[in-house]
């Protein structure tokens, strides 16, 4: 497999764990992130953590985002807030024929970022779970798989998703190739209404939450209405999404939260284009999402008294 020139523009903990497994495999990759991280990896290397096994990576890394421009895979894992102005900030850069991956929660995305670039823009949903416990620092805590796809009025090079999933596929990481990249990204969104937010509030690790019958039975409420919007809005779901949804927890049983972990740093959330994305679509559709509108507006306040209490708060 040719070794490819990759960037990755939001290297947190998503990022530095692919861009990790990219680097380790030899590839050239430049992680483009926020100043601790960076001088964290500029002096010391990645410090990588998978299985209980832990070791140190040489990758380039840098806080400006022009490092994109020789780039000719660039994996976008700001998040989903971050969107626009990341993408505006970064197309003057992008070499002509680099293709950008949305490796990012929610399922509009892709056409966010193609308002600001006329490079190729796939969507990739990510089922895995890191955390960065410090700067430089990634730990992996389950799951590592990709599912890659093209949206349907842009699938123009159908050898595209091949080519992206062999590239991960060389380094370790499991691919799928999705013919209906639609319901996928809502797939994904319907596990994230079930989870993020009630383990944001509990700071509940996946196992525990589902072990609960209360908590289990509040997950399939969130589970129906954002699957009934969905449908409303032409996307057909599997029919045994509510059970891959309760099984995620068997994958990742540890596992806390995005969510989770964005309220213990004190950073914004993306509950928005979450529990409130199906909030917003129930509301232009007229259904009603009595279950995610709570969940949306208690991380809400969670947020707001994050922000009351630290000063130092990031918007």
């Amino acid at each position: 497999m040719t070794k490819s020139k990759i960037a990755v523009v939001g290297a947190g903990a998503i990022g530095c764990y692919f861009g990790g497994m990219l680097a380790r495999a030899g590839h050239d990759v430049t992680l483009i992130g926020r100043a601790p991280h960076v001088d964290a990896i500029n002096n010391n290397g990645l410090l990588f953590e998978s299985l209980g096994r832990q070791e140190r990576i040489s990758v380039a890394a840098t806080d400006r985002i022009a490092g994109v421009s020789d780039a000719r895979l660039v994996l976008f894992c700001v998040k989903s807030p971050d969107t626009d102005s990341a993408a505006q900030a970064m197309a003057p850069h992008l070499a002509a024929g680099a293709v950008v991956l949305s490796l990012q929660n929610g399922v509009d995305n892709v056409e966010r970022i193609r308002a600001h670039t006329q490079n190729p823009v796939l969507p990739v949903l990510v089922y895995a779970a890191a955390q960065m416990p410090a700067p430089g620092f990634v730990q992996h805590t389950g799951g590592g798989s990709l599912v890659i796809g093209q949206t349907a009025e842009r699938r123009s090079n159908q050898s595209l998703p091949r080519e992206i999933a062999a590239i991960f596929a060389s380094v370790g990481v499991p691919v799928k190739i999705s013919d209906d990249i639609e319901a996928e990204l809502w797939s994904k969104l319907v596990m994230n209404c079930a989870y993020n937010a009630i383990s944001a509030l509990a700071e509940a690790p996946y196992a525990q939450m589902v072990a609960m019958p209360e908590v289990r039975r509040i997950m399939l409420d969130a589970i129906d209405e954002a699957t009934r919007v969905a449908e409303a809005k032409g996307v057909r779901l599997p029919r045994d999404i509510a059970d891959a949804a309760l099984k995620l927890a068997e994958a990742m049983p540890v596992t806390v939260s995005s969510t989770a972990q964005d309220i213990r740093k004190g950073k914004r959330t993306e509950i928005d284009h979450l529990n409130g994305a199906v909030v917003r679509y129930g509301e232009a559709l007229g259904i009603a999402t009595p279950v995610n509108r709570t969940l949306n507006a208690l991380i809400k306040l969670r947020e707001q008294s994050t922000r009351s209490r630290d000063p130092s708060f990031r918007s």
